[in-house]
């Protein structure tokens, strides 16, 4: 199983690009070029480990878009499980997305109070899902 935790962010600037002073706010205003992240997923889920369960992550500021986006991400990398979650909600909802199905982890006012976190419900969910998926195989 390989449970990918979400990238910080999609874009970085290359160590060498980076000035290697203080940029100094006298010298007006700033224009700043970033890289993509390189993707991983697909050669992960193509070359290094191609019978491996893949869980990735999608997280979206506009929830009208984070089912379609993860729907989109399992039809692109071909992977098992995304789990799609909102940043303004992400640490008390989530919904795990497959081909075939979309589950809703929820925490309640009273898990909430007590200190259950999100990641809890997350693991039991696809350890099972971990485990149906290495049956299947055999």
């Amino acid at each position: 199983m390989f449970y990918l935790a979400a990238a910080v962010s999609d874009f970085y600037i290359p160590v060498s690009e980076m000035p290697e002073h203080k940029i100094l706010s006298s010298g007006g205003a700033l224009q700043i070029t970033m890289k993509m992240v390189p993707k991983m997923l697909s050669p992960l889920v193509k070359d290094w480990a191609p019978k491996a369960f893949v869980i990735s992550f999608k997280l979206e500021t506009d929830p009208s878009i984070v089912i379609d986006r993860a729907r989109n991400a399992l039809e692109v990398y071909r992977h098992q499980v995304v789990v799609a979650n909102i940043l303004e909600s992400r640490r008390s909802f989530v919904v795990i997305i497959t081909k075939d199905s979309e589950t809703k982890l929820l925490l309640s006012e009273k898990e909430i109070e007590k200190g259950v976190e999100i990641e809890q419900k997350i693991v039991v969910d696809l350890q099972s899902r971990h485990t149906a998926f290495i049956q299947d195989q055999n």
